[in-house]
This record gives structure tokens, sequence and C-alpha cells, in this order.
């Protein structure tokens, strides 16, 4: 894997004990990506459409009188379809980011950086804005004569129009993130009456700039220096890995040669050293230089080395998806493919089906309710009336449907313990409701017990119309005085 050089530039010393200059960091080459079209630019594009449109989409779907995903953080409720989470469901967010880190194991060791070179919202909305900036600024040479030209009207009409194209995408975006969190709808109602409350003006201009500054100004910086995958992809990568590979052994040596010419009598291989490959790569890196950690996976260097076999009449795939091994030993593709599913692959993938499944299930199971039992703080323990011991307990019950539901409470576990409180309530749909509940024993159960804590338990169960019951118990602790 190559590294970026980082030169170190001494200026001569004008008088003698004059010291000299050292610079340690490079100064930053602007990058003018060539546009590309092929397979994978057209499979990118499909991967742009689609995270989009689920993305800006989403918040606007109505699922139950309401948006189908919503994060409704002042609630503390979480709608997701059908599903409403509850904070103590924050579980089944760990176990989607364990998912997540399998996936990206899995995918990495299978075919390196897929991710980010076609569904990372870095690759996403850098391509989004790179297609606003060539239809306003024209291709790369064009650019790159006007950047380099001097000012004129035309440089600032067309730079003012692209940063507003960006600006305008980015607040967009900004808005939709916050449409997550707070009601679509109800955020563009306020948007023309400008009542964003302070947090929603934050999140969006927080967002937006973030979008506009990433995707347009800092691109590639963002996957060279700021994104951590770039650095410990290598851990995860081995010699039969698919990335995107140069064949040094049928490209070398490099060099121009006309059309007609056969490049074996002129001693050549197939590469005719054009630089598109780095014309078109959004690092800017030469693939022909091997691995290296500033690689995307984007393939548009493959696409683009496929045009050009294609015009000189060479078989395609001097650029392509390989593997080290693959390209040392010329395995073929069936070969390659079958060492790239080894035991290290297969082992990622069977722990990724059965967490998932895991998860599906626990989803599909799940209780229609939950409860938490905490003790009353205020009155552990205290006798009331004709002797008998009362525990005052608090009830958590969330009705983690979109329907009000009836509930009725008993306790289990403890000798002739009963409910003194009122057994049977309501919570509404979606809503958390704290339940106060009393709990007594008389005074020959207490003698029996005698004093110290004693193991209750609590069951909590549906009251339907239609007969059908889904039940919790929970454990607690009675306690007797002495």
């Amino acid at each position: 894997m190559s590294h970026p050089i980082i030169p170190i530039v001494p200026v001569p010393a004008e008088a003698p004990g004059d010291t000299e200059t050292v610079w340690l960091y490079e100064k930053r080459r602007q990058i003018y990506p060539r546009a590309v079209h092929g397979w994978f630019a057209s499979w990118r594009w499909v991967m742009v459409w689609l995270t989009q449109l689920v993305f800006y989409g989403l918040p606007w779907l109505s699922w139950n009188d309401r948006p189908a995903v919503l994060f409704d953080l002042a609630s503390r409720r979480f709608y997701i379809f059908n599903l409403v989470l509850h904070p103590q469901d924050f579980i089944y967010l760990t176990v989607l980011l364990v998912i997540c880190a399998y996936a990206l194991f899995l995918f990495t060791a299978v075919a390196g950086r897929l991710w980010c070179g076609f569904t990372c919202p870095q690759t996403v909305y850098t391509e989004i804005f790179l297609w606003v900036e060539r239809r306003i600024e024209g291709d790369r040479m064009a650019r790159m004569k006007r950047d380099a030209g001097p000012r004129s009207f035309d440089l600032l009409w067309r730079k003012a129009a692209k940063h507003a194209a960006w600006l305008a995408i980015g607040i967009y975006t900004g808005f939709t993130f916050v449409g997550y969190f707070t009601p679509i709808r109800t955020l563009w109602a306020e948007s023309f009456t400008m009542a964003f409350g302070p947090w929603e003006w934050f999140w969006v201009l927080f967002y937006g700039f973030a979008t506009y500054g990433n995707a347009g100004w800092l691109r590639e910086q963002v996957c060279l220096y700021m994104c951590p995958y770039a650095r410990f992809q290598s851990a995860m990568f081995d010699h039969d890995t698919m990335i995107v590979s140069y064949d040094p052994q049928r490209g070398e040596p490099r060099g121009s040669r006309p059309r007609s010419a056969d490049p074996r009598a002129l001693g050549k291989g197939d590469c005719i050293d054009c630089t598109l490959c780095v014309q078109v790569c959004p690092t800017g890196i030469d693939i022909r230089q091997g691995l290296q950690y500033a690689c995307i996976g984007c393939a548009a260097c493959v696409d683009v080395c496929n045009d050009v076999m294609d015009k000189m009449k060479y078989p395609r795939g001097l650029i392509r998806f390989a593997t080290q091994n693959g390209l040392a030993q010329r395995l073929t593709p069936k070969q390659t493919w079958r060492r790239v599913f080894r035991p290290r692959v297969l082992i990622y993938s069977a722990v990724l089906l059965l967490i998932c499944g895991a998860f599906v299930t626990s989803l599909a199971l799940r209780s229609p309710f939950r409860v938490d039992v905490v003790r009353d703080r205020g009155v552990l323990a205290r006798m009331v009336g004709e002797g008998h011991i009362e525990n005052v307990y608090r009830l958590q019950v969330m009705n983690a449907t979109e329907v009000a539901q009836r509930f009725r409470v008993k306790v289990e576990g403890l000798d002739s313990a009963t409910i003194a409180s009122q057994p049977d309530f309501e919570v509404g749909p979606a809503e958390a409701r704290w339940l106060p509940v009393s709990v007594q024993i008389g005074p020959d159960a207490a003698r029996r017990l005698g004093a110290g804590v004693h193991p209750l338990k609590f069951e909590v169960e549906t009251i339907d119309a239609q007969g059908d019951k889904s039940e919790v118990k929970e454990k607690s602790t009675f306690v007797v005085p002495r």
C-alpha cells in the first residue's frame, strides 16, 4: 500500500547563518474529475437515486396518520412504520449497529471499499455536486481553463450559480434530516412563516452547511484524511479481497502508439499511458501504482479504461476488479471467486445471518407493551389497618401499539399477596404511563414469612375485547419490616 509523500522543500539561505524552511505538509492539489460513462458509472447513479429517494422520500410518507419514520425525541417515542419503540428498546439499536459492523467486515473482506465507492453519503453527495458543477461550469478541461485564466464575468456568474445550487441542495438536505425528528409537513408549513424552533434552525443549517462543505469543498479530503475507514481498511484486506486493480503483467511497459500498431512488435504492453484513469479518479490517484488507501473502489477508472481498450481494439479488463493472488497467479475468474469465498468470509456470513435472524425474530415476537417496576423510595414498607403490611410500587407501562390498550395487574409468588389499588387501567396509543400500585399481605402471612426481603412477581396482562391476551412478568421484592 502506498503512502502520501510529504515533501521537504529546502529554501536556499540568502546569507550565512540564515536558516532554511522545511515544509512538512503538502499543499492541496485541486482535483478536476473527468466525467465518465460505463457500467459501473451507471450503477453508481442507480445507488445515488435509490439512496436519495429513500432519504428524501421517507419523511413525506404517511403511516397511520403520521410520518412513516419519525424519531420523536420530545415524547421519547420512535416510529418506524408499524413499530413503536421506547427508550427501553435501545437494545435494538445496539443489535443494528452490530449488524452494520459485521456487514462492513463481510463486504470489505469480499470486495474492499465497495461501500465507499457506491453508497457512502460522501460519495453520493459528491457525485450530485459534481453533476451540478459540470452542468454549470462544463467538464474537466473547461473548468481547468477557466480557473487558470483571468477573472471575468463569465467565471464569476458560473461560480455564483454553482455555489447557490450547492447551498440549496445542502439546506434542503438539512431540512430533510430535521424532518426525521419533527414531522416534515409541520416543518414545511413553519418554514414559510419562519416559525422554526431554535434547535430546528440549528440542525437545518448545521447539516446543510456540513453537506455543502464536505461535498462541495472538501470532497476527497474527507476520504483521505477525515474518514477512519481508509485507515483501518488494510486490517480487513487480504490477498484474496476483490479490489480495483491494474494488471501490470498485461499493461507494462506502457507507452503511446498508433491504433494500428501491434504493441507486442513495439515491445509494449496494452497500457497506452493516456492517464484517463487518473483524470476520472475522484481522489486523484494513479491506480497503476498498485493498492492505495486513497482508492475508494468507485471503479471509474475501470469504465474509462474499458472504453480506451474498445477504441484500441484490445481486450477489456486491463483495470478491473481482481484479487492480488488472482493477478499474481493468473487465476481464471472462476478460480478467483472460489478463493474469495474463503473460511473468513463464510464465518462472517454465518454470524451476520445468525444475528439478522435473531433480530428479525425478536422484532416479530416482541410484546405489544413493556413493563418496568420501580419500588417507591418514599414508602418502602408500612403497616396499615388491621396489621396488614403494605409495599408501594410504581409500574411504567409502555404501549408499543398505536391503539389504546386496557391492562390488569396481578401479583404472584408471595403468600396471600393482593393488589390494594385499582388493578385495571388504560394506556393510550404509543403512550408510556406511570401507575402507583399497592401490594398488601395479612398479619398471618407476615408472621409466616418473617422480617426481610421476599421475592415477588408482577403480572400485567392485556384485556382485549376479542379475548386475545398478552402478558408480561417482572420480578421485584416485598419488604416485611421488623
